[in-house]
């Protein structure tokens, strides 16, 4: 009888002491969150591919705090993971349209110059 309850006790130790914990990923949570923020700052909202991205890190996010609040810290982490890359993705994109416009505007620009030199006897 006593050595089936000091198995019975090893084996519950043995058992507690493989379950390891994965820690609350809040560094992770607050870098996903100024990531989606940034990416609000910069106008991800009015471009359209932008826009997507933001939406998915939004969503993410909302689905990593409740796996936090269900104790599933890991799953929340890479959630976390692809929200920060979704956000920053947002980030790129609102930032290349904003370069494609105003390159645009400058060849736009450049062209109209071109015209008035030209009209006012300038050799090209």
């Amino acid at each position: 009888m006593k050595l089936g309850i000091l198995i019975l006790v090893s084996v519950s130790s043995l058992d507690l002491g493989c379950a390891t914990t994965y820690p609350v990923p809040a560094q992770h949570l607050a870098d996903a969150q100024a990531a989606e923020r940034g990416a609000s700052e910069v106008g991800a909202a009015s471009q359209p591919k932008a826009q997507l991205h933001l939406q998915l890190a939004h969503e993410q996010i909302v689905e990593a705090n409740a796996a936090i609040r269900d104790g599933d810290n890991e799953r929340a982490d890479r959630l976390l993971a692809r929200a920060k890359s979704d956000a920053e993705l947002a980030i790129a994109l609102t930032r290349e349209e904003g370069a494609r416009v105003d390159a645009q505007g400058a060849t736009t620009q450049s062209n109209n110059q071109r015209t008035v030199n030209a009209n006012q006897g300038a050799q090209p």
